[in-house]
């Protein structure tokens, strides 16, 4: 037993000789403490994540020479050539991407009057921790500033803007129908996740001259570059479950990702308002592949597929005993490709391509609706650098739209529809006058083969600096867009729909701290106004208002907390309106209060989200006037909770509206009154006072520190 015991103890002894340990400290440039960083050493299965302290330890067998990497989001990778065996607690210090802010920011934290100074950038890692956005790009960025909750839709509405009047962009390139099919009066999602964008960039008015055909807002997503660890996803949620696979090669990587949702166990398990035949489906795919060319040169291709049904039994108004049946089936697809390189030290270019296909089958009854669009946009760039005080940029491209629209009845089928080309050209310079003075000009030319029109759009704001931390801003543009395709259909030859942008901000910003105060004016011609027999660009209107925003991840320990609230009054002259009234979307205050913390003891990171916005006015049928009556004010109060089980798995458990208020967002009445010449009418509420949700998420990686808490 005696040599044995000594050969036991012998390579205990080396096993412990042999184990080496890496300790040190992450903090960012402010000199707070990274939470969360993945450090570990490459090409090993050694590594650990930064505590509450920014502090990280793990062991090693390893020796020699070996690479440290430490990574997060929104900062530069750090690398270091370490040798094993050194003694030494490393001090580490991540600088910021400027293009990649973790925070949600106005003026993007820097000076200047670029799209930065006039939008909110949003990260992936805040629209999936959100509580009440159920990791939803729009629910999200609807606690932002300038935005407002229409409950019924789940839209972009922003500063009295329609919320046709959104327009998304991904890498640059315009998406149709980026919204995915709902029930009536039920809101609709985005199609895109939020985790393969390193930005979600949302400018509520006066935006670059690149961007066009959006008359109140642009969203700006960037998809992520060439990834860096092989890694696979698992997701098991109470709505369905998906799998997703990333695999790295030298300098390119590929990103796939299948998903599939079901309600019908979730709507047995709670109870809905609405009577489901067959509660909503969806299979989706996407892929990404990214490809370094070249010195300078990335090549992204990425695409979105989905197939989508839902049926249910609605109620007729006045009498619940009498249902019919409602259909919507739903088939979609976008691809693009954008490549982008530097010529030289001064030249740039940009080029992109993109299709959007969608066909929906939407059935009331034995009436219908076949709609199929075909969408393709054409795009390229030049970028001019003469020296570091002035950028200049120009572009050109073509954006087609294929549109067919199908009624069917019983006994007949009526069939309309357009082809559109909107041809466009855009240049723009941003010259820094001085440290304290940067200004933006530029302007953007479009035809439209519809109506042979042709659009001016000038676009100018400047930015000056207002003490050590703050800067004023201002900004002036005209947006042009076409009429909604409803009308295109009755009626080909309407002109565009015209917004004029005028905004003013003041942006003071330290450390994780930042407050915002913007005021802006925004007027409406050549809205399109009448019947369906005779409509004309003759519309109006106008939107007035100011945005508070504070958002401070400083004051408190381990807490992220944002405040935002938007006064707007709006009037419109549109559609059928008999003059100039508020919109049926518009609220007149809108408040947020977000908060999110991380608790270390239970591993776990807790949200909650409170959202209040004042009556919406409607038509009553049943009293004089027009838009005369008003909705019960919206609140919400939603709640979320994220659970490190271990390094690599992750509990997601969320309830929104936890008080459960019956929200009201309007009423649809009978077509025709009663024997007593009253209107029945029927609340439009959501399909249940609360959603709940819970999911579990796996990641599988060599680097063992690696999970999806970034995402959730």
């Amino acid at each position: 037993m005696k040599p044995l015991l000594f050969i036991n103890l012998f390579l205990l002894a080396f096993t412990i000789n042999g184990q080496n340990t890496i300790k040190g400290n992450v903090r960012d440039p402010g000199g707070e403490a990274v939470i969360g960083a993945n450090v570990y050493l490459l090409d090993t299965y050694d590594g650990a994540t930064t505590d509450i302290e920014g502090n990280f330890n793990f062991e090693t067998f390893e020796t020699g020479s070996q690479t440290l990497i430490v990574s997060f989001i929104g900062f530069h990778e750090y690398q270091k050539e370490l040798t094993i065996g050194r003694d030494e607690e490393l001090q580490i210090s991540l600088k910021e991407k400027i293009d990649e802010l973790n925070a949600v920011v106005i003026s993007a934290g820097s000076f200047n009057a670029s799209d930065e100074a006039k939008k909110v950038i949003m990260k992936s890692v805040d629209v999936v921790t959100t509580a009440g956005a159920t990791a939803d790009i729009a629910g999200a960025l609807n606690t932002l500033p300038g935005t407002q909750t229409v409950g019924e839709t789940g839209r972009l509405f922003v500063r009295g803007g329609d919320g046709y009047e959104t327009k998304t962009f991904i890498d640059g390139m315009v998406v149709h129908n980026e919204y995915s099919p709902s029930a009536p009066n039920t809101p609709s999602r985005s199609r895109f996740s939020p985790f393969i964008f390193k930005g979600t960039s949302f400018s509520t008015g006066g935006y670059s001259a690149e961007y066009g055909q959006a008359l109140s807002s642009a969203l700006i997503l960037d998809s992520k570059d060439v990834a860096a660890i092989t890694r696979s996803d698992i997701s098991l949620m109470s709505v369905g479950a998906d799998v997703a696979h990333t695999h790295v090669w030298d300098r390119s990587s590929f990103s796939g990702k299948v998903s599939y949702s079901n309600l019908t166990p979730y709507f047995e398990l709670m109870k809905q308002r609405l009577k489901w035949d067959k509660a909503p489906e969806e299979w989706m795919g996407n892929f990404a592949y990214r490809k370094e060319a070249g010195n300078s040169g990335l090549l992204k291709l990425y695409g979105n597929f989905s197939t989508a049904t839902l049926d249910l039994f609605q109620e007729e108004i006045g009498d619940p005993t009498l249902t019919y049946p409602v259909g919507i089936d739903n088939d979609y697809s976008y691809l693009n490709a954008v490549y982008r390189d530097a010529i030289n030290a001064k030249w740039a270019v940009k080029l992109g391509i993109a299709d959007t296909r969608s066909f929906q089958k939407s059935m009331e009854g034995d009436n219908g609706i076949e709609n199929e669009l075909t969408g393709n946009h054409v795009k390229a760039v030049l970028l001019y650098t003469p020296s570091d005080r002035i950028n200049l940029q120009a572009g050109g491209e073509v954006l087609r739209t294929e549109n067919v629209q199908k009624y069917l009845a019983d006994t007949s089928t009526l069939r309309q529809s357009y082809s559109r080309n909107i041809m466009s050209s855009h240049i723009e310079t941003e010259g820094y006058i001085s440290k304290d003075l940067v200004i933006r000009a530029g302007g953007r030319f479009e035809f439209n083969s519809l109506n042979k029109a042709t659009n001016v759009s000038p676009r100018l704001s400047l930015a000056i600096r207002a003490g050590e931390h703050g800067q004023v801003s201002f900004a002036h543009g005209r947006f042009y867009q076409s009429a909604p395709d409803q009308y295109l259909f009755l009626e080909p030859n309407l002109d565009q729909e015209r917004s004029t942008h005028w905004i003013t901000n003041y942006q003071w910003s330290t450390g994780r701290r930042t407050f915002r105060a913007e005021a802006y004016r925004k007027t409406y011609d050549h809205l399109v106004k009448g019947t369906s027999t005779d409509l004309r660009n003759t519309g109006d209107g106008y939107a007035t208002g100011f945005d508070l925003w504070w958002r401070d991840g400083d004051t408190f320990d381990g807490l992220d907390y944002w405040i935002s609230y938007s006064f707007l009054d709006t009037e419109r002259d549109y559609r059928d309106y008999p003059g100039r009234y508020t919109p049926g979307f518009a609220s007149k205050h809108n408040l947020s209060v977000v908060f999110k913390k991380w608790i270390e003891r239970i591993t776990s990171q807790v949200g909650a989200t409170y959202t209040f916005s004042t009556p919406r006015a409607y038509t009553d049928l049943n009293m004089e006037g027009f838009q005369q009556a008003r909705t019960p004010s919206f609140h919400d109060l939603s709640v979320n909770i994220s659970y490190l089980m271990n390094s690599q798995v992750i509990v997601h458990a969320l309830v929104n509206n936890v008080l459960g208020v019956n929200n009201v967002f309007g009423y649809e009445y009978a077509g025709q009154p009663d024997g007593d010449g009253i209107y029945a009418r029927r609340a439009i509420t959501p399909a249940a006072k609360r959603f709940f949700f819970i999911g579990v998420f796996i990641t599988l990686s060599k680097v063992k520190s690696i999970n999806q808490l970034p995402n959730l």
